[in-house]
C-alpha cells in the first residue's frame, strides 16, 4: 500500500474542502490507518446531550423526529440520515435525508450567521428510504432511494421543486460525490456484492442525460482500475451491477466522499475504507479494521464519510461504539466523538458547516432505538483548518 499525503489546498469549486495534490508518494509505503492519539486528544466525559468530546468543543440538539425546530413551525423527519451543508448568505443551510419507506424524503434546518436555526422545511416529499447523497457544485443536493432499483433525486435546499434522475441509474443508492475535475459523480451501492460506479453527464451541472460506467478492477484491495459503461442504467431485467464482467464487488458501499483528484468511499460489511487515486488510475485501502495492529479497531460499523481542509477524515459509525472517528493524513485513526446511551441507533449525515467550525451529525434512532427517535446535533469547537 502507498501512504497518502495530503497538502492543504482551497475549496474545488463549491464541491468539497480540498485535499492536497501529493496523494500518493511512491517512495513511502505503509499499512492502512492504525490507532494512535488523534489530533484533538482524549474525549472527555459525556455532556448534557450525552455526548464525549474533546476538550475545547460543546454540543447541541438542533431537531428531534416529530418535534417543532426551535423557532419555526416544521416538524423534524423521522430516521435522519445522510446530510450536507450549504452557503446561504452570511449564514448556512444542513440538508437532512429521511430513511423511512414509504414517504422518505428529505428536510432543511437554515441557520443565520450567528448560528441561530431562522427557519426548517421539507425539500423532498413521496419517495423511499432516503439514506445518503451527495452536494453538487451547483448546490443541489443529490438524495438517494436505499431500495432495490431506488432512484437519485436531485433537490434544492431552499425548497422548490425536485427532480428525479433516472439516467444515473437505477439500484440501491447510498452516497454520491462530484468530481468537478472530471466531470463526474461517483455512486455507492449498498449490497453485500455492490459495485462503485460514476454518472458522466452530458453537460456538467444537468444530470438529465449521461452515461453511467461501473468500476473494474481484480479481486485484490489494491491495484489499478478502469470504467465500463452500463449497458442498460433502469437495471432491469438484469441489475446494474450484473451486467458488466470482472466489475469489481464491495461488501455494502456506504459513504463517499471526493476531494483533489482522490475519492473515498466506506464498505460497512467488512469496515473498510477504500481510497482511490483518480489521476494515477490506481486503488488501495485507507483502512480496514481486520488490519489493526496492537488491539481493538477504534471504527467499526463503518458508514458515511466526509472530510475537511485540512485534509481529515471524519467517519461515522452504524453502531460500533457510536463514535465518529477521524483518519489524519498521517494514516491516525482516532475516535473524535462518542454517543452514549443509544446503542440501538447509529450516527448519519456528518457535514461541516461551510466555514469548518461547525459539525452536523445525527443519531438516527436516539435513546429511543426506533425512527421517531431521531436526533440531528452540532459541534462546535476549534476544528482543524
Amino acid at each position: 500500500m502507498e501512504r497518502r499525503s495530503f497538502l492543504r489546498g482551497a475549496v474545488i469549486g463549491t464541491s468539497a474542502a480540498a485535499f492536497g495534490g501529493s496523494l500518493w508518494q511512491s517512495a513511502a509505503v505503509a499499512a492502512p490507518a492504525q490507532p494512535g492519539a488523534g489530533p484533538y486528544g482524549a474525549l472527555g466525559a459525556a455532556d448534557a446531550n450525552g455526548i464525549q468530546l474533546p476538550a475545547g468543543f460543546t454540543s447541541r440538539v438542533i431537531a428531534r423526529s416529530g418535534q417543532t425546530v426551535t423557532g419555526t413551525s416544521y416538524a423534524w423527519h423521522n430516521a435522519p440520515d445522510g446530510g450536507a451543508c450549504f452557503a446561504d448568505g452570511t449564514g448556512w443551510i444542513y440538508v437532512s435525508n429521511s430513511e423511512i419507506n414509504p414517504s422518505g424524503g428529505a428536510s432543511a434546518v437554515k441557520f443565520n450567521s450567528s448560528g441561530t436555526v431562522t427557519d426548517a422545511y421539507r425539500i423532498l416529499s413521496g419517495t423511499r428510504q432516503n439514506c445518503a447523497g451527495g452536494k453538487t457544485p451547483w448546490n443541489t443536493w443529490l438524495s438517494c432511494e436505499e431500495v432495490s432499483l431506488g432512484y437519485v433525486y436531485e433537490t434544492n435546499p431552499w425548497g422548490g421543486t425536485a427532480t428525479r434522475r433516472d439516467a444515473m441509474g437505477r439500484f440501491k443508492h447510498e452516497a454520491a460525490a462530484a468530481d468537478p475535475v472530471r466531470q463526474a459523480i461517483y455512486l455507492t451501492e449498498d449490497e453485500t456484492d455492490g459495485c462503485f460506479y460514476r454518472f458522466l453527464p452530458t453537460t456538467w451541472g444537468n444530470l438529465s442525460s449521461g452515461t453511467l460506467q461501473v468500476f473494474k478492477a481484480g479481486t485484490a484491495t489494491s491495484g489499478t482500475f478502469t470504467w465500463q459503461n452500463v449497458p442498460d442504467p433502469d437495471g432491469s431485467p438484469t441489475t446494474t451491477r450484473n451486467q458488466v464482467s470482472g466489475a469489481k464487488r464491495f461488501n455494502g458501499g456506504e459513504g463517499c466522499y471526493y476531494a483533489n483528484d482522490t475519492v473515498w468511499f466506506t464498505t460497512k460489511g467488512d469496515n473498510r475504507v477504500w481510497q482511490v487515486n483518480l489521476a494515477a488510475g490506481t486503488y488501495e485501502l485507507a483502512y480496514d479494521d481486520s488490519l489493526v495492529s496492537g488491539g481493538g479497531a477504534p471504527l467499526t460499523g463503518v458508514d458515511n464519510i466526509t472530510g475537511t481542509s485540512s485534509g481529515d477524515l471524519f467517519v461515522a459509525e452504524d453502531g460500533g461504539n457510536m463514535e465518529i472517528c477521524v483518519i489524519t493524513p498521517d494514516d491516525i485513526v482516532a475516535p473524535f466523538l462518542r454517543i452514549t446511551g443509544q446503542s440501538g441507533s447509529e450516527i448519519t449525515g456528518p457535514a461541516f458547516s461551510p466555514d469548518g467550525t461547525r459539525l452536523y451529525f445525527s443519531s438516527q434512532r436516539g435513546t429511543s432505538g426506533s425512527s421517531s427517535g431521531g436526533i440531528t446535533y452540532e459541534v462546535t469547537g476549534p476544528f482543524r483548518a
